[in-house]
């Protein structure tokens, strides 16, 4: 069996997460408990009295049942009667305990569920705001996977500390007052027996946590991997990468059994020496308890009496170590996620951020600097200035920075140095939903929810009527397509939009892009995906929805941005050249004008990078 080598505080997906501790989720699952605060006070209330009344009062009653038929008479109508009054007391006690208990599983229920929906709630809602570089370097189906998790440890947390753990402590607790009052040498046996016992467990527990938070690791991992080939399918058939899937699927794997087998190894092995601890213990417990008895000094109801404690405390116990483990399991589910809550944001408002106020929609870049890590710059010292209204084209080669610049107007990144000025607005100074409002983005390549046209083309004006959204998409040209299909505009389009065609989606984004209505609009090859035929038809709508915006366009086919205003040919060095198409194709020796004397059909990415 190979012990899996555990590295302390691992670089995961290339990220460094603070490392966190048991009372770290404490305090993450109280946030949310505590609004259920007084259902779970009710479960515990309900839980110790249940105990208390079938484990603790009840062998109490034993005792005197028969302590009552050792030292009576078969016949004695009086000692009939007292039985049957013991008797039916022990029938109260037991039904009292099942009231309370059946009273304590519904508040548990309700306990749980609706502090679980609060902490899964949390969850996502701290995760979805993380920023642009946390998702890139994380699987999807991996942060899934934790949150989940998340989520139903809490409930392994709460089943074993109310129903396992605080019981154990009432019977113990009980037992050990009322056996001191009855024979004080037991008392002292059972506490040094269950001291020990607790004390081992918890050890033992303790060492094994780190194979927990590494079997756990490698389980999101196996998530996210079996994740990125499935929702991969189309490259996995087409390049016949089946048994490459496979092999990479069984590394992981293999990690993640060899992790499970050892675990389960090691736990074996402490149940096996727990159950034969309580067996010895339990063993020398009633061998001392016969010479008590034979000394006179133990009755037959003392000894019943010690008997129902040692039984319903030694049958915890056999299970208190597995209920330890499962209890450090849940711990370690946990952390995965608490991990991710005490990551902070990386793209933050400052306190008392403000709201961006958009009356022009001036847009001015300002010795920007940006880098992805310290060896890799994108560029250096970009000075870019666009006016009210004006319609501006960046063209450059591959890596020169053009959608980075976007991402860097919508602070999905943060720059390094330098500033970007929306009206004169430092955009690291406003609220990031106010600058998102502000700003209209069509991507190259547009996700989808996989949710009803209706609702993915709203998404651009979540308030929008049906007849707005359907004349959004009218203007987009989506209606043509759209009533091709049987449920029209209730029609799902499958995960990330897989039931529309590259040029449908991107008609669909173009589509909220006209029912958002920002002064901004950015386009980043927003055309690529059609065809001629319904790039002709979509260029009217494109018009319409520029007009009287700051227009920001990305493209590599030349014949689209002709009619720009302004062309920034831009490096990883800055801003190369600028000016109109007319201006541009007239500058000797020029880039833009090389290019458009190469370019055949309208495309440049394949001349650009051996002009810059």
């Amino acid at each position: 069996m190979k012990i899996p080598k555990i590295e302390k505080n691992p670089k995961k997906s290339g990220i460094i997460y603070p490392e966190v501790t048991n009372w770290d989720v404490i305090k993450e699952y109280w946030k949310s408990a505590r609004v259920y605060r007084l259902a779970g006070f009710c479960v515990f209330i309900f839980f110790i009295l249940s105990t208390i009344s079938q484990s603790v009062v009840a062998p109490i009653y034993y005792k005197k049942f028969f302590d009552l038929i050792s030292n009576g008479q078969p016949g004695d109508p009086a000692l009939v009667s007292l039985l049957a009054s013991v008797v039916i007391m022990i029938l109260g006690l037991n039904m009292a305990s099942w009231i309370c208990s059946r009273s304590a599983i519904f508040f548990l229920n309700v306990f749980e569920a609706f502090t679980v929906k609060l902490c899964v709630q949390r969850a996502f809602d701290y995760l979805i705001g993380h920023s642009h570089s946390f998702f890139v370097n994380n699987f999807t189906g991996s942060l899934v996977q934790r949150a989940n998790r998340f989520g139903r440890s809490f409930i392994r947390i709460g089943d074993r500390v109310t129903m396992d753990i605080a019981p154990l402590i009432i019977k113990v607790t009980g037992a050990i007052i009322v056996l001191y009052f009855v024979l004080p040498i037991m008392a002292y046996g059972i506490l040094i027996w269950v001291s020990l016992f607790t004390i081992a467990s918890f050890l033992f527990a303790r060492f094994k946590m780190k194979y927990d938070m590494y079997s756990a690791e490698f389980d999101s991992k196996m998530s996210g991997t079996m994740s990125d080939s499935i929702s991969n399918h189309d490259p996995v058939q087409l390049f016949t990468g089946w048994n490459e899937e496979s092999r990479r699927l069984d590394v992981i794997n293999s990690e993640y059994v060899n992790a499970v087998y050892f675990r389960w190894s090691l736990q074996n092995a402490i149940e096996a020496f727990n159950i034969f601890f309580v067996l010895i213990i339990e063993f020398f417990i009633f061998y001392y308890g016969i010479k008590y008895w034979d000394a006179g000094l133990l009755t037959v109801g003392t000894f019943a009496l010690l008997q129902a404690y040692i039984i319903t405390i030694g049958g915890s116990l056999r299970d208190f170590g597995r209920v330890v483990r499962d209890l450090y399991e849940a711990f370690t589910d946990a952390k995965e996620m608490v991990e991710i809550l005490h990551l902070k944001h990386e793209i933050q408002d400052i306190p008392n951020a403000k709201k961006l106020m958009v009356p022009k929609g001036i847009v001015e870049f300002k010795n920007v600097s940006f880098a992805f890590g310290e060896n890799k710059p994108v560029f250096t010292g970009i000075n870019v200035s666009i006016k009210q209204g004006e319609k501006v084209a960046l063209i450059g080669s591959s890596g020169a920075g053009k959608s980075t610049l976007v991402k860097l107007l919508l602070r999905l990144y943060d720059i390094q140095k330098g500033e970007i000025l929306v009206d004169g607005q430092d955009i690291k100074n406003v609220t990031q939903k106010s600058l998102r409002e502000n700003i209209s983005l069509v991507p190259q390549d547009p996700a989808l929810f996989h949710r009803t046209l209706m609702e993915n083309i709203r998404y651009g004006k979540r308030t929008a009527s049906d007849e707005e959204v359907i004349k959004a998409a009218k203007l987009a040209h989506c209606d043509e397509f759209i009533n091709e299909f049987p449920q029209k505009y209730e029609t799902f389009v499958g995960e990330r939009g897989v039931k529309l065609s590259g040029g449908e989606r991107q008609r669909v984004a173009i589509a909220r892009a006209i029912l958002k209505n920002a002064p901004i609009l950015v386009l980043d090859e927003a055309t690529s995906s059609l065809d001629s035929h319904s790039e002709s038809l979509i260029q009217d709508a494109l018009h319409t929805l520029m007009e009287g915006k700051t227009t920001i366009v990305i493209a590599h086919r030349l014949s689209t941005i002709k009619k720009m205003d302004r062309i920034i040919v831009i490096s990883k060095e800055g801003v190369m050249e600028e000016g109109s198409h007319d201006e541009l194709i007239q500058k000797p020796g020029g880039i833009y004008a090389k290019l458009w004397s190469l370019q055949a059909g309208g495309f440049a990415s394949e001349n650009i990078d051996e002009l810059l």
